[in-house]
């Protein structure tokens, strides 16, 4: 049965500039991307699972060969499943609606969806990467929704892309989402004076 809820938070409007933005320039940034209530009722949870102690340090790699590499990248993790709170699953009807119209505008054979909440406590940076392994090429394009309100610029914490190899920062103010093209736009996160909120996750087409 579909999902009515995300007929309701997925705007027409929003989605069809995501999908220009995608195919002309290969990145795209909305503010107000989800409700305030929502994007606190997010942030609560992630604050709460980090009290809990269920955010674990982020490994770089994956497999077998990740790693935990703190001059790397200093966040900490969670993946979400559905199902545990009303806000995250209201987050990834969200998302899944994005998928779909993603695949119907431009044919990118998206299968799902993988998302984690991350924290990053002050100073810590994620240094300058891609989001798509070297020997798996399911990521097909990242999003990235902050949750932090009230955010000054003079807190730091950028995201900052490199869009044709010319930087470009990102603040991340609560509901705002970035999203690219996973495996073509190097990025890095800049450390804050504050701690850091967010939902990252990525469209992943099917392996092969």
């Amino acid at each position: 049965m579909p999902n009515t809820s995300a007929t309701l938070l997925l705007d027409h409007t929003v989605l069809t500039t995501i999908v220009d933005d995608l195919a002309t320039r290969g990145w795209s940034q909305h503010d107000l991307f989800i409700a305030q209530g929502l994007t606190r009722d997010l942030a609560a949870e992630c604050q709460q699972r980090a009290a809990d102690g269920r955010l674990a340090p982020a490994a770089v790699g994956r497999g077998a060969s990740a790693q935990v590499r703190e001059g790397v990248r200093g966040d900490s993790i969670q993946w979400l499943e559905a199902g545990e709170s009303a806000a995250t699953d209201a987050y990834l009807a969200m998302m899944d609606q994005l998928r779909q119209g993603l695949n119907q505008a431009l044919y990118l054979g998206l299968d799902d969806y993988e998302s984690h909440f991350a924290l990053y406590p002050p100073g810590a940076f994620y240094q300058r990467h891609v989001d798509r392994f070297r020997d798996d090429d399911r990521r097909t394009v990242s999003a990235v929704l902050y949750l932090n309100e009230g955010w000054l610029p003079e807190q730091g914490g950028a995201l900052r892309i490199y869009p044709e190899d010319k930087a470009h920062d990102v603040a991340p103010v609560g509901g705002r989402l970035v999203i690219f093209m996973s495996g073509e736009l190097p990025h890095e996160v800049l450390p804050a004076t504050r701690e850091r909120l967010s939902l990252t996750g990525w469209f992943r087409r099917r392996q092969a």
